[in-house]
Parts: C-alpha cells; sequence; structure tokens
C-alpha cells in the first residue's frame, strides 16, 4: 500500500517546497507503458510501491508551486512559475493539470497583471506549455480566452517592460497555433504582431528606423510568431498577406541584428513555400533583386559583424536562397526514442522550432508521448514501448564516454590534416 505523509502546516498551506532537481524530471518519463511488463515478482511490487511514492511525491511538488503562485514574495512567485515551467517541459500532466486548469489561469492571469518583468515572462511561458499540455479543444481555448486580452494590453503598451512584451509576443503566438478556433481571430492577432515588426519597415525615403538592441529582439520575436501563424492561414489570406509584405520583407535583410536578418529570412523561406502551394510558378516583382541580397548574406564577409554572427548567418541563407530559387529544402532527420520524424519543409521547421523553445529538451519525451504535439506533425497515436526494450535501447554512460572520446580523436586528426594542407585565404 502506497505510503501517505501528512505535511502541511498552519492554515494547510504547503510548506517549503524544494525546486525540481533532475532526478524530478525524469522520474517515469514512460510511465504509461509500465503496464506491458510481465509478471508481479516481488521486485516488480517494490518497484512499484517505490514508483507510486515518487509520484506522490512529485504532485506534491506541484501542488505547493500552484499555492505559491499566489504568495506576497515575488521571488517566491516566480520559483513556482518556474517550477511549474520546468514540470510541464519535462512531463506529461494532463490529468492532474486539467483538475487545476482554472486556478493556473488565474494566477498566470494575475502575474501578467501584477508582476514585473522576469514574473511576467515566466507566466508568459507558463501560459503556452500549459496549452501544450491540454491541446487543441475547449480547456486550451478556454485558456486563452482568459489570457488574449492581458498579453495583447502588454503587447501594445510601449511603458510595459520590454522583456515581458518580448516573451507575449512569442507566447502569445504559439497559445493562439494551440487553441484559437476561429481564423478571423487568428487573423487579427497576426495584424498585432504586423503591428510591432513592420516598425523596422523602411521609411518612404527609403532608410530605415534606428531600433535598439531589445525593441529589435521584440520586432523579431513578433515576427517569428506572426510566420508561425502564416502556417495555419487560409489561401485567400495568405494572398492578401503575399500582396502586403512581399516587397517590404526584404528590408528586414538589412537590419543590423542578425536575429532581425535570420527570421526575415527564413520567414520570406516560408511565404515562398506557401506561395509555391498556391501557385506552382509563383515568383515576386523583386525576385532578382532578393536573390542578389540572399546571395550576399550568404556570403557576408563583412569585417564589421561578430565571426559566430557571420557563420551562423551564411548556414541559414544559403538554405534561404535554395529554397527562394529552387524551392530546396534541406531535410533533418530528428530521433526520439525507436521513432524518427523528418523536418522536410519550412512550415515543419517554424512548427518544430517553436514547440522547442518551450519545451526544450523535453521535446523528445513530447514527441514520444503528448497527444497532440503527434497530432501537428502526424505521428499517429504514440507508440507503447515496454521497460525491456527500453532498456536494449539505451547506451551506458561509459559506453558513450568511450564513444564521443573516439570521435573527438578523429576529428582532431583530420583536423591538424586540414590546417596543414590549408592555404590562408584571410578570414573566414
Amino acid at each position: 500500500m502506497p505510503r501517505t505523509k501528512k505535511r502541511t502546516n498552519k492554515g494547510g498551506q504547503h510548506g517549503h517546497v524544494q525546486p525540481f532537481s533532475d532526478e524530478d524530471a525524469s522520474i517515469e518519463t514512460l510511465s504509461h507503458c509500465s503496464s506491458l511488463s510481465d509478471g508481479a515478482s516481488v521486485a516488480d511490487e517494490g518497484a512499484e510501491v517505490s514508483e507510486d511514492t515518487a509520484q506522490e511525491d512529485f504532485q506534491y511538488k506541484l501542488k505547493g508551486f500552484i499555492d505559491s503562485t499566489v504568495d506576497k514574495s515575488a521571488k517566491t512567485r516566480q520559483g513556482a512559475l518556474d517550477g511549474l515551467k520546468t514540470a510541464m517541459a519535462n512531463r506529461i500532466l494532463y490529468e492532474f493539470i486539467s483538475e487545476r486548469r482554472m486556478t493556473i489561469t488565474d494566477s498566470i492571469e494575475r502575474c501578467l497583471k501584477k508582476g514585473k518583468g522576469e514574473e511576467q515572462r515566466a507566466a508568459a511561458s507558463l501560459a503556452c506549455l500549459l496549452c501544450i499540455q491540454l491541446g487543441s479543444g475547449i480547456e486550451s481555448e478556454e485558456v486563452l480566452k482568459t489570457l488574449k486580452s492581458v498579453f495583447k494590453t502588454i503587447l501594445a503598451d510601449g511603458s510595459a517592460n520590454i522583456q515581458a512584451r518580448q516573451a507575449v509576443a512569442t507566447s502569445l503566438g504559439l497559445c493562439t497555433l494551440v487553441a484559437e478556433d476561429d481564423i478571423l481571430d487568428v487573423f487579427s492577432t497576426m495584424e498585432c504582431f504586423e503591428s510591432l515588426f513592420t516598425r523596422s519597415y523602411a521609411k518612404g525615403d527609403g532608410t530605415f528606423p534606428s531600433v535598439n538592441p531589445q525593441t529589435s529582439q521584440l520586432y523579431t520575436n513578433a515576427l517569428l510568431s506572426w510566420a508561425l501563424l502564416l502556417t495555419i492561414c487560409s489561401g485567400s489570406q495568405l494572398k492578401e498577406v503575399i500582396r502586403k509584405h512581399m516587397l517590404k520583407l526584404p528590408g528586414l535583410l538589412e537590419s543590423d541584428d542578425v536575429n532581425m536578418r535570420i527570421a526575415a529570412g527564413e520567414t520570406i523561406a516560408l511565404l515562398f513555400e506557401l506561395a509555391r502551394d498556391l501557385d506552382a510558378d509563383f515568383e515576386t516583382d523583386n525576385y532578382n533583386e532578393l536573390c542578389d541580397k540572399l546571395s550576399a548574406l550568404a556570403t557576408d564577409c563583412n569585417k564589421h559583424r561578430a565571426k559566430n554572427d557571420k557563420r551562423k548567418q551564411r548556414s541559414v541563407f544559403r538554405d534561404v536562397l535554395k529554397a527562394v530559387e529552387d524551392g530546396d529544402f534541406q531535410m533533418e532527420t530528428i530521433r526520439f526514442g525507436t521513432e524518427r520524424m523528418t523536418i522536410d519543409s519550412w512550415v515543419r521547421k517554424r512548427m518544430y522550432d517553436t514547440f522547442r523553445e518551450f519545451v526544450g529538451s523535453g521535446m523528445n519525451y513530447h514527441l514520444q508521448a503528448n497527444d497532440f504535439i503527434r497530432d501537428v506533425f502526424e505521428l499517429g497515436p504514440p507508440i507503447l514501448v515496454d521497460s525491456e526494450t527500453m532498456k536494449a535501447m539505451k547506451i551506458s554512460r561509459f559506453e558513450r564516454h568511450l564513444h564521443n572520446s573516439a570521435a573527438f580523436k578523429a576529428r582532431t586528426k583530420a583536423r591538424s590534416k586540414f590546417r596543414d594542407k590549408r592555404v590562408d585565404v584571410g578570414e573566414f
């Protein structure tokens, strides 16, 4: 019988709750598969009791975090929000969260309205993870219905904390993708993003506005969320977007901010992909000029730019140029558990990159077990894997160390040979 603990102090409130450890985040990650294991030996029974106790401890911590989101201390509230974020990024908690959805949503709304800076950022991110856990449906729709007006108010308020506005620009995009049930409301939200990133468009005299780095990041986040929502627009909406923006978006490629240049390039590639789905021969009036710009960025040797920025930029724009000129996409294979998924389009890449931004290292787990994310990427129902198969799949830490050491030595030798033969051709 599972061990129970009474852990309340005066007033029935949870006592001091310790933050999550890596062990907490990984406890029974595939517990839904355990029913496939055979037998009920004494060892299995002991493991089951241990798992039940761990699950009890885990839920106790979660309840403590939810209670702490209304604490008087801003530091405590932020810690609670971060704790919930970590849990939702690494576990599937649908039943637990569904029962407490309204309480969590109210806490997020309160932190967004009354919190400052980092607390607002944490609350905005938690809203996304909440929607990812709940998936598309009435529950996530209710979450968005509660938070959308708060999000839009913060986004439009030039006096609001800039970090909060940056976080909201990203979170509103993903929450809308998951939960919005009316395509006209999607388009309305896209117009909110347009009102931000279009401020970086060229002025009437051809010059570009001067923007500080923090504001540029806000505009970049708004552009990427706008691009995310492009993936679910109707054909008629896409045609309107192309008419309105395709001649002006290339101006953002001249931004001083490498993140804005890259976001603009990837958005242009995405637009070309979507436009060619409607018309295979699609081109723009500024096609040749655009290709020249993309080619210059793919081979950029500007000495005034940081080496890392140039390297990152060249890699991205080589792919963007291929997309615009030839309709090509550099495919990527994602492996998770016994499965694999191919990122084979700019649409999939934008969605994958956005989800990964919120769940981080938990992305592979969500690809395995999150019904909503599996539906987005057309992976079908989760595949149940028994514990013996999982053990057989795992490589020991020592074996992984040996493999990495061998690979490192091989790379070092190959690079040494290359350096010996290389001719000095100036800055790379």
